[in-house]
């Protein structure tokens, strides 16, 4: 497996999500179908979500495929979905079924009534397909539905338990309440639905939180708690069996946006008015699907997919490439049920295999953002088509989370991206239309202390960021690498990847931070197969020949042999060099003969290169971990073959209960295995197996003298183990020889596959790309920075133009380049011109600052780069009334900027995007009227150098961007140009009448930098119209139109649309057919390549220095001057109160 093997001594069921919901469309066009992969879904809240927010894009198919591990939340999920969809049901009692843990008669009635529904209806696919549901439910495998089954019987069931099975459930979760009260405290994660609001939101929230796990319900009215005494069954079942194992951070607020509630309030926000504001909008999801689901004319179809994350991903993969419906891939670990597809939903090609959204929830903390890629990438639909990753972490692992991300794929991320193709947009763009500024906030006034820190990224191919390219058909060749420059990148992430298996290692890399490092030392996501699998999708993907892969890894190799540095490293060889040869990746020269028949191999008729090992553990050797699992909750085990002098590990283990009945003959032997139906509560042995080289079987020491091992990996954590286990902390073990517990069976190496078609690579670009000197070949990428830098011409962030006695070249790389550090090498005799420039990265020139802003044309749809879309008519309206509103949106605004763009500014540096972010400053400050007086709602961006304005830009309203954590104006832009101006010169007059209109200064080339942003200012909110046939986009091959002053730079389709709000002001309404609506927000700076914000300690007292008694306050008035005290303040007053301004 490509994850280590962990034993859930502590298991933790999350009935709940424990995030706001998202749009999951929000980065593909509206008239894309979306295909939507959901890895480790949760509940549906974000399915829900979307289909809320796609209110107005009725034409569009929506298709979610939802993966989780978990039975149990897939069971609740479609038991949520079903109660929605039979919408004369009060959604009181649907709030009531899925988030209480303990809820009234009647409640439970519905519940046990839909329960029986669903279980008459599931007995086969086919019936499941033929009911009501299944029009818009669906089953990717028939495991997935009888287990769904299985719960809903069990839900159904438990009403007739007896009491002795009831009061153990009711005890845990009075235990845990009873812990809870007896060591209050904040809860953060359910204020993190309030987003800039996140500090005005924690006390409320903690305590709403508390009293959820004080009653098990969201309830305030006493007569209904009380009738609330059934214990709900969907929180009494999960992979732990019967029990309650609900995680004590479950909280149902966390999956709410609490924004608008608290950023509108004109008053104290209660309990009662979370709960309230939460039901109101968990009412409108329900709204939202049981609508959609009520239209034959919408395409909807929900999925689900019982399956652990990778084993899904390989399983889509294998049909992707094969077409089979029966995979060898088991679903999860402690499961051998192979992943067999729905015949009639993916042979159909109702089920997609590819898809344009993929979202991993939080498995970067789960299984490690390299698994997740490596896994998902190649699900992605092939270009052109929009696609978007996305990736999240919660946890806070190191000491400085906020710079985190770039560290957990063990490379430059540029490089990675090459090697991926995909690239996280913020890294490429160097800002976000996401805010997580509040995140960074809370964790540095907790003095970096905290256990979480939510890191949202997307991940995009790096050239859909140029327009140019996509005129191609979105595509160039993958880049090629030096071979000898390859294996040695390759083998420097080998080496950051496990070079903490080593003590040294780990004591010198955590020196800062070894407490936290000690107690996570268990979080180990990485197998040497996991890498072989990274080697996999880099071979793939680059389409290496075997040639040239075999001198990648021979200096792989060579450099493999000569690190000491590692000494670990040499008991996990073997694994490494078994995953390579199986993978087809490479084979050691010890595996190329065959193994001699001696020792297991005696009797076999001819010894395969691999073999895989059995072994059987009696079930109670488990039982110390189990008693330990206060200590040490979830260790991780491994397999080793370990002589009188040899020890070797094997990390990839798969694992499950039930019986080996040996088969076959000694000279071909086999087994099959009975699986223990009752699970970890059975009483049949576990039975592990590992893949190995036959080899290593019979060239390091005598048969005889090995035994084969279960144990728990050694780390810093474990050691607490070694006095129930022995130094070696094994857990079980048995002889090779010994035939009854351990059996050796023939292994086959993986089938290679031909990968190009199926890995996403770009294919080369077309007509429509300006080839008139011969067609390009893939790019070269060096990996060393050495090179002369002369100048050359750039026609878009990865489009180099070479003109050559009067024909024209396009080369298109597959990232942004700096072409004014070109270098040209012209071989005359062979009649080529190579052009070499150093790759784009943050904060460089050209690149992506040629335009940050890319709307690319797609086969007829336009495709965002770097701005998240938006539905306005969803979003919640913001109050410019409300109390305390410059208290949070001030410095909401302001974090749009990095501590270095500060320092420009105050410098009067020129940087284009600092300048377009300081006019969105003003442009929100002066409309939500929290600086310089009452709202104003008309704006004209005025060069500073011409004193010339030709954009005029009105704000209706601004608005809540929930999801995404910040705010957005909802206004229209009117491009003047002469002609408009002769047409509408009497009621321009009217709107430059002083007081109306604020005029905002742009300088240098912002102006320029506004041209391209328009374009996709219109295009995040377009719902109710399209880009027609005429569309000058497409007619004039190029977005935006224009650069130039006094030109429209916009499409014609976008004009007049959706201005209904202008024709209610007067002096507007003459300009209503003539604007174009957009939605402007703030764009923030990345917090993971530049300082955001300032670290609170880092605040002194402007009169004595000091760091507060107790904590510093800055001035009520100008909100600028910062004292330690009151007497401070008041000894400062003289002086300050003539400079005191808001």
């Amino acid at each position: 497996m490509a994850h280590t093997l962990v034993y859930p001594g502590k298991y933790f069921f999350y009935p709940l999500g424990n995030t706001p919901a998202v749009c999951l469309t929000r980065d593909i066009p509206p008239e894309e179908p979306a295909n939507v992969l959901l890895l480790g879904c949760g509940d549906p809240r974000s399915v829900l979500f979307t289909i809320f927010s796609e209110l107005q894009k009725e034409s569009r198919a929506l298709d979610f495929t939802c993966c989780d591990i978990e039975p149990a939340v897939l069971a609740r999920n479609v038991l949520l979905l079903t109660l929605i969809a039979d919408s004369q049901l009060d959604t009181n009692n649907i709030w009531n079924i899925f988030f209480h843990v303990y809820i009234d008669d009647a409640s439970r009635k519905i519940l046990v009534d839909q329960c029986n529904k669903l279980i008459q209806l599931s007995n086969s696919l086919t019936v499941w397909m033929k009911s009501p549901y299944g029009r818009y439910i669906g089953m990717s495998t028939e495991y997935t539905l009888s287990e769904l089954r299985r719960h809903w019987t069990l839900y159904a069931d438990m009403p007739n338990l007896p009491s002795s099975r009831v009061k153990p459930i009711r005890d845990k979760f009075t235990q845990i309440a009873k812990s809870k009260a007896e060591r209050p405290g904040r809860n953060m994660s359910t204020a993190r639905g309030a987003g800039a609001l996140m500090f005005q939101a924690i006390e409320v929230t903690s305590r709403q939180y508390d009293s959820y796990w004080k009653t098990g319900t969201t309830l305030s009215d006493q007569s209904l708690i009380n009738a609330a005494k059934f214990l709900n069954p969907t929180f009494a079942y999960s992979f732990a069996g019967e029990g309650f194992a609900v995680h004590y951070g479950t909280d149902p607020m966390e999956s709410f946006h609490l924004v608008a509630l608290f950023g509108n309030a004109r008053g104290p926000i209660t309990v009662s008015d979370v709960v309230k504001a939460a039901k109101a909008e968990f009412s409108d999801w329900c709204t939202a699907f049981s609508s959609a689901v009520s239209d034959a004319s919408r395409v909807l179809t929900v999925r689900f997919f019982l399956a652990e994350a990778m084993a899904a991903c390989r399983a889509l993969h294998d049909f992707v490439e094969t077409g089979t419906l029966e995979t060898t891939v088991p679903v999860a670990q402690w499961n051998t049920q192979l992943i067999l597809f729905n015949q009639a939903e993916y042979v159909s090609g109702a089920a997609p295999a590819r898809f344009n959204v993929v979202d991993t929830s939080n498995l970067d903390d789960h299984i490690g953002l390299l698994n997740v890629v490596i896994a998902a990438t190649p699900l992605l639909a092939p270009p052109p088509r929009p696609i978007a990753l996305y990736t999240e972490s919660l946890l806070a692992r190191g000491e400085d989370a906020t710079r985190e991300f770039s560290q957990r794929l063990y490379a430059n991320l540029t490089v990675m991206s090459l090697l991926l193709g995909v690239a996280p947009i913020d890294y490429v763009s160097s800002f976000t239309s996401r805010s997580n500024t509040h995140e960074l906030m809370l964790y540095l006034s907790q003095k970096r202390e905290s256990s979480q820190f939510q890191q949202v990224t997307t991940w995009k191919r790096p050239v859909s960021g140029d327009a140019y390219a996509f005129r191609g058909g979105g595509g160039c060749l993958p880049p090629t690498f030096d071979s000898i420059q390859l294996g040695t990148l390759l083998y420097d992430m080998y080496h950051d990847l496990f070079e903490q298996e080593d003590a040294r290692h780990f004591w010198r890399l955590n020196q800062g931070n070894i407490m936290k490092a000690i107690s996570r030392s268990n979080m180990i996501h990485y197998t040497r197969e996991s890498f072989v699998l990274f080697l996999k999708l880099v071979r793939d993907r680059l389409s290496i020949s075997r040639e040239r892969w075999i001198e990648v890894m021979d200096r792989f190799m060579d450099l493999q042999g000569e690190d000491q540095t590692l000494e670990m490293d040499s008991c996990n060889l073997q694994d490494f060099h078994s995953h390579l040869h199986r993978h087809g990746m490479y084979t050691h020269p010890l595996l190329v003969d065959e193994a001699p028949r001696i020792g297991r191999f005696a009797d076999w008729h001819s010894v395969t290169s691999l073999v895989r090992v059995i072994l059987v553990i009696p079930r109670d050797k488990f039982t110390v971990l189990d008693d330990a699992s206060d200590e040490i909750a979830t260790p991780l085990l491994q397999c080793d073959i370990r002589g009188d002098w040899s020890h070797n590990i094997f990390s990839s283990v798969h694992v499950a209960f039930g019986r080996a009945i040996k088969m076959g003959t000694k000279a071909h032997p086999w087994v099959t295995f009975e699986a223990d139906p009752e699970g970890w509560s059975g009483t049949s042995s576990l039975v592990a197996s590992f893949t190995m080289a036959s080899r290593y079987l019979t060239d390091i020491e005598p048969a005889h003298r090995l035994r084969v091992t279960v144990s728990v990996r050694s780390t810093h954590a474990s050691v607490l183990l070694t006095d129930k286990l022995g130094v070696a902390l094994i857990v079980h073990e048995a002889k090779l020889m010994d035939e009854t517990a351990v059996f050796v069976l023939p292994e086959h190496p993986l089938p290679t596959r031909n990968q190009a078609g199926a890995s996403g690579v770009l294919r080369s670009p077309g007509a429509t790309i300006r080839e008139e000197l011969g067609q390009s070949h893939s790019v070269v990428v060096e990996l060393d920075e050495q090179c002369a830098l002369p100048s050359v011409k750039q026609v878009s962030p990865s489009t180099i133009r070479l003109t050559l006695d009067g024909r024209v070249q396009d080369v298109t790389y597959p990232f942004p380049v700096i072409g004014g550090q070109n270098k040209l090498r012209l071989a005359r005799k062979s009649l080529y011109i190579e052009v070499v420039v150093p790759i784009y990265g943050p904060f460089q020139p050209e690149g992506m600052k040629l335009n940050p802003f890319t709307v690319a044309a797609i086969e007829g749809t336009l495709d965002l780069w770097s701005i998240h879309r938006v539905n306005l008519s969803t979003l919640p309206v913001l109050d410019t009334k409300a109390s305390k509103l410059a208290d949070w949106l001030n410095p909401h605004i302001g974090s749009m900027m990095s501590k270095r763009e500060r320092s420009l500014r105050k410098k009067h540096k020129e940087d284009i995007l600092m300048y377009v972010k300081d006019t969105i400053h003003a442009i929100l400050v002066r409309a939500s009227g929290i600086q310089v007086g009452p709202p104003c709602r008309l704006f004209a961006l005025r060069d500073h150098t011409t004193r010339n304005s030709d954009t005029v830009i009105f704000v209706d309203t601004i608005r809540y961007d929930m999801h995404c954590h910040t705010v957005v104006c909802d206004g229209f832009v009117l491009p003047l140009t002469i002609d408009l101006l002769r047409r509408l010169e009497q009621p321009f007059c009217k709107l430059i009448t002083p007081g109306i209109m604020v005029n905002v200064t742009v300088f240098g080339d912002e102006m320029r930098a506004w041209k391209q942003l328009f374009p996709a200012l219109a295009e995040r909110c377009r719902t109710s119209w399209t880009h027609g046939p005429n569309c000058e986009y497409r007619s004039q091959g190029k977005i935006p139109l224009t650069e130039d002053m006094e030109v429209d730079p916009l499409c014609s389709c976008g004009r007049g649309q959706d201005t209904e709000r202008m024709q209610t002001v007067d002096i507007w309404r003459p300009f209503a057919p003539h604007v174009t609506r957009i939605a402007i927000s703030p764009l923030f700076a990345v917090s993971y390549l530049e300082t955001i914000g300032r670290d609170p300690d880092v605040h002194r007292c402007f009169v004595c220095r000091g760091k507060g008694k107790p904590r510093i306050r800055a001035c009520g008035g100008c909100k600028k001057v910062r004292y330690c005290s009151a007497a401070c303040q008041k000894k400062h007053w003289k002086i300050h109160k003539s400079q005191c301004k808001p």
